[in-house]
């Protein structure tokens, strides 16, 4: 999510979400901070979304429910998948749909379209015209010359805002570290021929659920070889009917069936496509992996991973293979096939880009640190200054000022969680911890009697634990540690219960982490006698 203003008006463009690491257990997905902009929500004069992958477009429900009226600006295919999403949250949006080649205004900011190709259709960059400069953002891109589209990124028009005078280029880094061009779409029908030429029974392909050009490659492998095709899960099918009434998905008649009707098929005869390529937990795939779904994996099913692998997700994604291969099924994916083209430019991509726009400043973005220095070394090996190159990460502050991009400050920029149906809150971090914690060193509950006249406990105090062994060994230790703190308190004045409950607590952590070198998180109560 990017915030630009300009004459007290805000222009957003992008509002995605990140998902959940494996260190980040219970969360449903990751928002960007409104907390900058909270109180200024009357001033942002639109959202504009370049695509509609999630990364992009994810966080606009959670942002609409804080102004229901923000005008959304985008392509026809990007709008229909925000809307479909939206009416889950039920929220009915104020749309504006635009194309490649048109200018439109909002507010003191006058934008303009450019096609773009990408993994997904549809896809614009766009330059922001203002009385302060232009700024050119190219979303998700690559330079495919063979699109499935036949709808080729805007090069020309690229070098026309170039020859005008790009003040700032911000540009898609994700494939920066990597040298050449990235491969046409077009590269894959092979190794996906080959899938289908070869599967004796069952074929299950998982993709992204807005990944059209993919799931296109895999309708038309199906039409050549015969196969019937049905999808499985509920984004999955959204967004294909979404794709196929627009016209960017071309399934020829009869092609699709519903899943139920399978059993009734041969298996050779038959393909499904699920979501759940990155080993998403609750996905299709890994219930399958798991046998927790109606379609159970056997010996003789192929299963086509194809999709990238996002870093991060590697273990769950093995995790998967591991248990569909367990099942019988042949599992085709990036590392032993050809079945995945990278959706971004790649470095020689990238610097044909400065070539042609020239910018006076450039801010790499979209990728990780890494791949944002990668993306910045390009530039600055263009002619690009290095001064005017800028790596910023997430709540910097930049002005451009007389053609001049520069650092000037910072705003609130934490994770929000979405955890269930609770959205942030002051302690989203703290339950994170506290999570963690419990996931790697248990719990332990301590209740004991306290007589208040003595500040003696009347019995012996009993431990409730959960997450590791807890054998007479740990339990005589444990109350002698808490007796040994219990008698040094008293020595001093007799404790009353709020004490004895810190006590409790401070002499087990202690302890525990002495003895075992593991800290509990650790609940202690003390009840009056």
């Amino acid at each position: 999510m990017t915030v630009f203003e300009h004459k007290g008006k805000l222009l957003i463009v992008d509002c995605g979400v990140l998902f959940p690491e494996e260190t980040q257990p219970g969360i449903n997905v990751i928002l960007p901070d409104f907390s900058s902009i909270r109180d200024r929500l009357q001033d942002i004069e639109a959202i504009v979304l370049t695509h509609g992958h999630e990364d992009h477009i994810g966080g606009v429900p959670y942002l609409l429910r804080e102004r229901k009226d923000i005008p959304i600006i985008g392509s026809k295919l990007t709008l229909a998948f925000v809307t479909a999403k939206l009416e889950e949250h039920r929220i009915t949006p104020r749309l504006i749909e635009v194309k490649e080649g048109q200018r439109r205004k909002a507010g003191p900011f006058d934008l303009e379209f450019l096609a773009v190709n990408h993994s997904i259709p549809d896809g614009l960059a766009v330059a922001i015209r203002t009385e302060a400069g232009l700024v050119l953002v190219t979303g998700d891109f690559k330079m495919d010359q063979f699109p499935l589209d036949n709808r080729l990124t805007d090069l020309p028009g690229f070098a026309r805002l170039g020859e005008e005078g790009v003040d700032l280029f911000m540009t898609d880094s994700t494939n920066a570290e990597v040298p050449g061009f990235t491969v046409t779409e077009e590269d894959i029908r092979p190794a996906i021929d080959a899938v289908f030429r070869t599967a004796p029974r069952r074929i299950i392909v998982s993709s992204f659920a807005s990944h059209v050009h993919r799931i296109q490659q895999v309708i038309d492998a199906a039409a050549r070889h015969n196969r019937k095709v049905a999808f499985v899960g509920r984004s999955m099918v959204r967004n294909m009917g979404i794709a196929e009434k627009l016209g960017f998905l071309q399934v020829p008649k009869g092609l699709i069936v519903d899943v139920k009707a399978f059993d009734r098929m041969k298996d050779d005869k038959v393909v499904l496509i699920c979501t759940g390529s990155q080993g998403e937990p609750m996905a299709a795939l890994a219930r399958m992996a798991n046998r927790e779904h109606v379609i159970k994996i056997g010996e003789g099913d192929t299963v086509l991973l194809a999709s990238s692998l996002i870093p991060g997700n590697e273990n769950s994604i093995y995790r998967v293979i591991n248990g569909l291969t367990r099942w019988g099924a042949n599992v085709v994916h990036k590392g032993n096939a050809k079945v995945h083209v990278s959706g971004h430019a790649s470095a020689g991509e990238l610097v044909y880009c400065y070539n042609i726009v020239k910018p006076k400043n450039v801010i790499p973005y979209h990728g990780e640190w890494r791949h944002l220095k990668a993306n910045a070394d390009l530039a600055i090996r263009t002619g690009i200054p290095e001064d005017q190159v800028l790596i910023v990460e997430d709540g910097v502050v930049v002005d451009l000022v007389d053609g001049l991009a520069k650092v000037t400050g910072r705003v609130a920029a934490e994770l929000v969680f979405v955890h269930g149906m609770t959205v942030g809150g002051g302690g989203s971090e703290e339950a994170l911890a506290d999570r963690v914690q419990l996931a790697n060193d248990g719990a332990v509950t301590i209740l004991g009697i306290l007589d208040t006249r003595t500040g003696l406990l009347t019995e012996p105090v009993e431990f409730i634990a959960r997450g590791f062994v807890q054998d007479n060994e740990w339990i005589q230790g444990a109350t002698k540690s808490i007796d040994d703190a219990l008698r040094a308190a008293n020595k001093v004045k007799i404790v009353n219960g709020a004490e004895l409950e810190d006590i409790f607590t401070q002499s087990l952590t202690r302890w525990m982490q002495r003895k075992y070198r593991r800290i509990p998180v650790i609940t202690s109560v003390v009840v009056d006698a």
